[in-house]
This record gives structure tokens, sequence and C-alpha cells, in this order.
């Protein structure tokens, strides 16, 4: 038996400086009223086959009574499976993973009977870079592209069928993958069913169904059980699991809001493997994210420096007046 990779366990922390978070502003993640909860919430759907992407986002929208929904990673309407979808203010996060990699199983259907190990050995070639041509009804651009497939298992093969599990880049074409691989061995093939099962730090265990969601929100509604609503909705911030981050001063939140970079002076903790030029993700003491943005210092120049910019935020989850202004108007860009 191979041997199991130990976990690393959590990043370790570079700390410039220890100052507490107010109770009175902003709260953990899983401890927002329901309200508030909802607005930074986001749900990872089992999206049913049949109906566009965009429709299952509306469906999702009007179940909770949300302003606004949107969806990262569209799936086509035939495909199952694994659909983020952002409510209200959470909407905001979503490119965080619409560019993470993804996981699916599909049958492919092969046009003549090929050997197991034969197949096994084609597929094995397949891990790594492939080109690809986006389809003639894609929404992108027509061009000659390099997507990596990180892994490719063959889970069952019977007759001229197989069944494949797929981990690869954003933007890899399993219709196109299924088809390269029958034209190597020459028998030829196609997609037949296809199911997403990951995206981002998703697995397929986290998601959920839309039954659930109706349900959950109607116990709600009727009863007042928030249980169920928070389980089928979760808090944004899992949107960034994995993602290097820094933690700020509660004074620093409102500048970031309103388009502020972060300052040395607003630096609390920041995770050691920060590099400059590197994205990361902004967070509260409580663990809330204020926003996404690229490191201008290492880990190390952020909690030694005396000032100058740290972080350029270039997307903002957190709404605005969540904690106290703390800076005037005019005095600059800094918080």
């Amino acid at each position: 038996m191979a041997d199991e990779v130990p976990d690393p366990g959590p990043p370790k922390r570079l700390v410039r400086a220890k100052a507490p978070t107010d109770p009175a502003h902003g709260h953990p993640p899983g401890e927002r009223p329901i309200a508030k909860h909802m607005d930074y919430g986001i749900v990872v759907l089992d999206k049913p086959s049949g109906p566009s992407s965009h429709q299952v986002a509306a469906w999702a929208r009007n179940a909770v009574g949300a302003k606004r929904a949107g969806h990262a990673g569209t799936l086509d309407p035939k495909v199952t499976g694994m659909l983020v979808i952002g409510l209200d203010a959470a909407t905001r996060a979503l490119d965080l993973v619409r560019l993470a990699g993804k996981e699916y199983i599909t049958e492919m259907v092969l046009h003549r009977d090929i050997e197991r190990t034969r197949l096994a050995k084609t597929l094995e070639g397949f891990v790594g870079d492939v080109l690809q041509i986006p389809p003639k009804r894609s929404a992108v651009k027509r061009r000659l592209r390099t997507r990596k497939i990180y892994t490719l298992d063959l889970l069952e093969h019977k007759d001229r069928r197989a069944l494949l599990r797929v981990h690869s880049e954003a933007g890899t074409y399993i219709r196109n993958l299924c088809h390269d691989v029958g034209l190597v061995l020459g028998t030829g093939a196609h997609m037949g069913d296809l199911r997403r099962t990951g995206l981002g730090p998703f697995k397929e265990e986290d998601m959920v169904t839309m039954h659930e969601l109706r349900d959950a929100a109607e116990w709600f509604k009727e009863d007042g059980d928030e249980g169920e609503l928070r389980r089928v909705v979760r808090p944004m911030e899992h949107l960034l699991e994995g993602v290097p981050s820094i933690t700020v001063r509660d004074s620093a939140v409102d500048a970031l809001c309103h388009g502020a970079p972060l300052a040395v002076a607003g630096v609390l903790e920041v995770d050691e493997s920060v590099m400059k030029g590197r994205h990361l993700a902004v967070h509260t003491g409580k663990g809330e994210a204020v926003g996404y943005g690229h490191a201008v210092m290492t880990a190390e120049e952020m909690v030694a420096e005396p000032q100058g910019i740290a972080v350029e935020l270039s997307r903002v989850f957190m709404r605005e007046d969540t904690y106290p202004r703390a800076w005037k108007k005019g005095t600059g860009r800094e918080p």
C-alpha cells in the first residue's frame, strides 16, 4: 500500500500586531443573523438535467427570496451536478471558483471494442497538458489552447462504454477529450452522460438538491426554524478555503470596503506563503471575508516594513458600513 501523504496542517502565520476585534460590529461567518447569513450565502447545488444554469440560479433566488443570484461555472442544460450559486452580496465572490479546477464523472462511448489495458494506457497519455479548440457552440473564441488534465481515472469499462473520472483545469471540454481519446485509440468515441462532482474546494458530498433548498426555506417561513436553511446555504467564506489570507484590523475594514488599498499599518497576521504579486484573501479578525486582491509585498515585508501598501484589492465582498469608519475623506487612500 502506498504511503499516505501527511496532512501539512494549517498554514503558518506571521504576526505583525495583536488587536482585539469589536463584537459590536460584524459577525463570525457561522454566527451571522439569518438575514445577513443569506445575504452572504452560497448554495452548492446539484443541478438536474434539463434547465439551464441561469434558470436554476433563478429558481434558487426565488426559493429563498433573495434579490439576486449568480452562478459559477456554467453547465449545459443536459449536464448534471455541481453548480455553485451566490446570493445577493455573495455574487461578488463567485469569480474565485469560476477559474478553479473541476472534477467530472463522464461516460465515454467507444465506437468499436477495445481491450481495457489498452484503454487505460491511452488514458494515461492524456494526463498533463492537452490541446483543445472550443466547440462551435461555445461562448469563447475558437482558437487552439492548452488545458491541463490533473488526473484521468478509468472507473469502469464494459463493452463499448467506459466510465471516467476527470480532474481538470477550468475551461477543459470533456466532450473534446472523449473525442480525442477515440482518435488516439483508432476506434472513435463520443461523450455520453456528464456530471460535475467537484469545483474548487467543494466535493460531491457538499451538494444539496433544489428540493432541499425549497424545503429549508419553507420551514423557516412557517416555523422560524433556521437550522436546515443554515445547512443548505453556506457562508461565502467557504469559497476561500485554501486561498492564502491576511487578517486586518477592524479600523481598516471600512476603508477597504470603499476601495482603499491595505497599508501595512492595518495588517495583523498573514500566511507565510503569501508572495509578492500573488492573490490572497483579506479577512477581519472574526474571519469574515472583506475582499480579494494581490500582494504588493511578501509576507515577511508586510510584518516588517514600517509603512507602505501591502495589498491592492481587486474585488470587495463586504458591504460598506459593516464596520465603523476610521478614516476621513480627502486624507489619502490608505486605511
